[in-house]
């Protein structure tokens, strides 16, 4: 394994290996100490969860559930040691993390022998200023999950479920998983103040960086909530809303500490509260009269009347008396004061940086506020894409304020900046025509190398194909993409809507009565977000095909050009015709009697023998999905395979392609199927039999491959 690694991996391997050691070396004689830190986490975490956690969670869980959904959602063991070993896994990461700390603080010497530890010493009362925050943040995080996120997105999920005709019945293992990974997250999330800012006054991440690439920090928040939280676009807001907030509070504040650090002598917090003092006072008086005018004019009615508007079951409650409504008003007072503050800081840090060197972005720097000093030590970026009318005319006003210095030093500086340019842009020449005449050596050696002559087997022969397919495609994107989120979303609002439901009592409807008993007969969620997630993988299938037909079309230019296929763009309309046939006669036939005799003969045992049938969701509708549309995806195997010959793929090529073939549907099943070895080889096996019965019937129709369907190259058809 370590001969597979290059010299330094591992020498980094080795240096991490040594610097364990030395760690437990250091900390030997203190182990004890810092096992029974980990001891009192693992036992303390070990029985809260016992006594206390779970039925938090069960309240969390049915905070915001109506009484017909709370009846119906249970949190079951799927195994007698589910509860036990998740407790003590769950307990070990805990005592783990409390022994992580005394541990590094008992190393310390080893660390410090290997410039591991912070040379400079921090102040005491810092570290317990970060620490606090840290954990107020934190707090801060996962009380907005606890308090507002958990219980609206349980009572959407198990209502969802519940509405469709499922038992959500989650598993207490999946159940938990996924209240944790959520806190995990806001706590994490909540940390964004400290870390930006922190990245930001250290200089590790500059803070204009945060600034500028801030529609890719949405993006990016957007995304990790779409994996975190349920796919429906209320819970992705909730999710993302706070956080974006959380982002744009974390600029403001990396913008005052960067700006304190960077000119620190401008910018005065005492001084700025004490100009505008009255300004301050008038900002808090009037948080206070809003606050109070809240309460005395309605302000609570209206508000509870609005939750009701929109189906939230949170009220605004009463003050109760005279001491909590005086409360709320400071509170008012003291918000305002720092809005105000705030307001007036930021004015303050504009004003600097339209004065300071090096502060927000350089090409934005205000050079008529520089004197001649500064106009000399701006950053080059600051004149690289001045227009020479702009310096002029800077450089005049200077001289008729009779400041000669200062204009000769804006001419001096956009002369500097011009010659560099040009010097930039001539580089640039010729390295191009060295690029050119290289690239054209590179081409005339090929050329002599294969006569002149290229074919499908030439290297990049094959790459030059798909490149220009792509390219043809490309163009089309939208069109392609607008279709495949139409039908992607038409489907999943449909099925979100009742219509998995609909499926669900249609399909049991053509099963015989005597095994479809209610009171043994159920379909369960295990997992929270089980029924949504199979919602959007249908859908996803279901666009895919229908978006098929559409890339076809756009490609089928360019794969006529590459002479890929031979016949002309309105054989689509025949394939579509022959694929949609053979799909829905499949899909009619095993919907109506291959599925329900299939469901039959797997559960008439069972229902014989008294026991209840409880199958997830996930794997029954998957076994409804393969004994229908796994049909008809079955017959259009062989009826594509005829179709790819007569557009021009051979039978030879086909015979002699199956093992890519094999790794496409391998692929494809892993991902579109459950996550589940055998299940991947049921649908791949059947696929591949479907393959090899369409290589069968190419062999009759093109004699043993020696006519085939296509027309001959070149030939007008």
């Amino acid at each position: 394994m370590s001969s597979a690694l290059d010299e330094d991996t591992q020498q980094a391997i080795a240096s991490g290996r040594e610097t364990a050691g030395a760690m437990l070396r250091a900390a030997q004689k203190d182990l004890q100490k810092v096992f029974i830190v980990f001891l009192i986490g693992f036992l303390g975490t070990f029985y809260a969860l016992s006594l206390y956690v779970w039925e938090f969670f069960k309240g969390v869980t049915k905070a915001k559930m109506d009484a017909s959904t709370e009846g119906a959602l249970e949190i079951i063991a799927q195994t007698p040691f589910d509860v036990l070993l998740l407790q003590a896994k769950i307990a070990l990461v805990v005592g783990i993390i409390f022994a992580i700390p005394p541990f590094i603080y008992f190393s310390r010497d080893a660390l410090k022998a290997r410039n591991a530890w912070p040379k400079s010493p921090v102040a005491p009362w810092k570290l317990a200023l970060i620490g606090l925050t840290m954990l107020l943040l934190f707090a801060g995080g996962v009380a907005y999950g606890y308090l507002v996120f958990f219980p609206f997105t349980f009572e959407f999920l198990a209502r969802s479920a519940h509405n469709a005709g499922f038992d959500p019945k989650y598993s207490i293992v999946k159940w938990s998983q996924f209240i944790f990974l959520l806190t995990v997250s806001f706590g994490l999330a909540s940390q964004l103040p400290l870390a930006v800012t922190g990245l930001s006054y250290t200089e590790i991440v500059p803070y204009e960086l945060f600034r500028d690439k801030w529609r890719h920090a949405v993006v990016g928040i957007f995304a990790v909530g779409a994996l975190f939280t349920p796919p429906d676009p209320f819970t992705q807001i909730m999710w993302a809303v706070p956080v974006i907030s959380l982002y744009a509070f974390s600029l403001y504040l990396a913008r005052v500490v960067v700006t304190a650090k960077r000119g620190s002598e401008k910018l005065d917090l005492k001084g700025t509260a004490t100009k505008h003092w009255n300004l301050l006072a008038g900002t808090g008086v009037g948080g206070g009269l809003l606050v109070y005018a809240f309460y005395e004019y309605e302000g609570i009615k209206l508000a509870n009347d609005a939750l009701v508007a929109v189906g939230s079951q949170y009220r605004f409650l009463e003050p109760g008396s005279q001491l909590v409504l005086s409360a709320f008003i400071v509170a008012g007072v003291l918000v305002a004061l720092l809005l105000g503050l705030a307001y007036l800081v930021f004015r303050d840090i504009q004003q600097i940086e339209r004065t300071q060197v090096g502060v927000g972005d350089p090409t934005k720097l205000d050079l008529s506020a520089l004197d001649a000093d500064g106009i000399r030590a701006a950053p080059p970026e600051a004149f690289a894409d001045r227009e020479e009318n702009e310096i002029m005319g800077l450089a005049s006003a200077a001289i008729d304020d009779g400041d000669r210095e200062k204009a000769q030093a804006l001419i001096d500086r956009f002369d500097d900046s011009e010659a560099k340019r040009e010097a930039a842009e001539a580089e640039a020449e010729e390295s191009d025509g060295l690029e050119d005449r290289a690239t054209r050596a590179g081409g005339a050696f090929f050329d002599e190398l294969t006569e002149g002559e290229t074919d499908e087997d030439d290297i990049g022969g094959y790459y030059k194909d798909v490149s220009f397919i792509v390219d043809s495609v490309t163009s089309r994107a939208f069109w392609i993409i607008g279709w495949f989120m139409l039908v992607l979303a038409t489907t999943f609002g449909w099925l979100y809507s009742g219509g998995i439901k609909f499926v669900y009592d249609n399909f049991l409807d053509r099963l015989p009565d005597a095994v479809t008993p209610e009171e043994v007969w159920s379909v369960i969620t295990l997992h929270p977000m089980e029924a949504l997630v199979l919602e959007v993988k249908f859908s996803t299938i279901l666009a895919a095909f229908a978006t098929l037909p559409l890339l076809a079309y756009f490609a089928w230019p360019a794969l006529r050009e590459r002479n890929i296929v031979r016949r002309r763009r309105r054989t689509i309309y025949l394939w579509v015709g022959a694929l949609g046939g053979g799909l829905l006669g499949g899909f009619a036939l095993g919907y109506s009697y291959i599925a329900p005799m299939v469901i039959t003969f797997l559960v008439e045992d069972a229902i014989a023998a008294n026991m209840i049938i409880s199958y997830r969701i996930t794997n029954f509708f998957w076994l409804i999905f393969f004994t229908t549309a796994g049909i008809g995806l079955l017959a259009d195997v062989p009826i594509l395979m005829v179709l790819l010959n007569s557009a021009g793929i051979t039978y030879e090529m086909m015979r002699t392609r199956w093992r890519e073939v094999t790794v496409l549907i391998l692929a494809l099943s892993a991902v579109f199927t459950p996550a589940s070895i055998t299940t991947m080889f049921m649908v791949t096996i059947p696929l591949m039999v479907a393959y090899g019965i369409g290589l069968g019937v190419l062999f009759v129709i093109t004699i043993g491959g020696r006519r085939d369907l296509a027309p001959a190259r070149g030939a007008a058809e």
